[in-house]
């Protein structure tokens, strides 16, 4: 008899509970079932509670913060390894620790590359993720990476709100080339965002680069945070003559005050995936990317190409 490989199964980690629905009901196949027992002083540990004996395994769950949830992931690699399973796939629609790519100052880590080979040690054959803080960290990996780009579900929305006079921002200089990128496909002008910290999340200087009156201007991003630079950046824009402001960030870290920061803000309007899960806002329109992380995944467990989902 041919060796026919069992069907490929999808299971999430509690943080991305909700996307891992979505993206597993997009591939066709029900989420798998994961019960993660708890420990009185906090250890916990995932169990499938099903075979995944040779079977190509698609485990979905972002990094953000707290540590738990990396902790988790790496758990369940570990776990499906255990477990002999054929393929093991790390789906993070967020790649969390990212900011720390490099040594920006002395005897501190590279936090990027130790994760990048914690998941590899773990287990993982395969990364897919999207929108990397810096594209370089895919240097990191010594398996494949498939890194995807939220523009793909980004552009439509922009296209349809058929703006007059649009120009792409970048809020700040290393997002310049996303800016371009955007703007290549919206046929737009660009303007930069300069600015200085004091330390992190704390900005002490900005100025803008380019023309923004008469205009209504996307400000694009990997993520949000503190919601610090957007907001300032908005609220530049909207005093140097801009019509209005929206805002692109692929990851809604919004941590701190950041939802009360985007409230009193000038932004019109937020617009993020479900890469990592958010509260409900009057400004904040989110934009699944189920879909295209489902599409990316049968394309994966069929061997086919995806270079069709890559837009930038």
């Amino acid at each position: 008899m041919p060796n026919i490989a069992p069907t490929p199964k999808i299971f999430a980690c509690k943080q991305s509970e909700e996307l891992g629905k979505k993206i597993a009901d997009a591939f066709g196949i029900p989420l798998g079932n994961v019960i993660t027992s708890h420990y009185s002083d906090g250890e916990f540990q995932p169990s499938f509670e099903e075979s995944v004996r040779g079977s190509r395994v698609f485990l979905i769950g972002s990094t953000f913060p707290n540590s738990d949830h990396l902790m988790e992931l790496l758990l369940m690699i570990d776990a499906a390894k255990r477990a002999s399973a054929r393929h093991i796939t790390a789906v993070l629609p967020y790649f969390g620790w990212a900011r720390q790519d490099r040594k920006d100052k002395p005897r501190v880590p590279i936090a990027a590359k130790l994760v990048a080979k914690m998941l590899e040690t773990a287990g993982a054959t395969r990364i897919i993720t999207m929108d990397l803080h810096a594209d370089q960290i895919q240097g990191f990996f010594e398996k494949p990476v498939d890194h995807l780009f939220a523009s793909t579900i980004f552009l439509p929305y922009l296209r349809s709100l058929e703006l007059d006079n649009l120009t792409i921002a970048s809020p700040d200089m290393g997002g310049s080339k996303r800016a371009y990128a955007y703007s290549k496909f919206l046929e737009s002008d660009v303007v930069i965002c300069y600015k200085q910290r004091e330390k992190a999340n704390v900005i002490s200087y900005m100025e803008l680069i380019g023309d923004v009156k008469g205009k209504n201007v996307v400000l694009v991003d990997d993520m949000v945070d503190t919601a610090g630079t957007l907001t300032a950046a908005a609220d530049l824009m909207m005093e140097r003559g801009a019509l209005s402001v929206r805002a692109v960030c692929t990851h809604p870290l919004l941590s701190g005050n950041a939802y009360e920061r985007i409230e009193k803000s000038q932004m019109l309007e937020l617009i993020v995936s479900d890469s990592i899960p958010t509260k409900p806002h009057s400004k904040i329109r989110v934009i699944s990317c189920a879909n295209l992380f489902a599409d990316v995944m049968l394309s994966v467990n069929a061997n086919k190409s995806i270079s069709s989902k890559f837009l930038m």
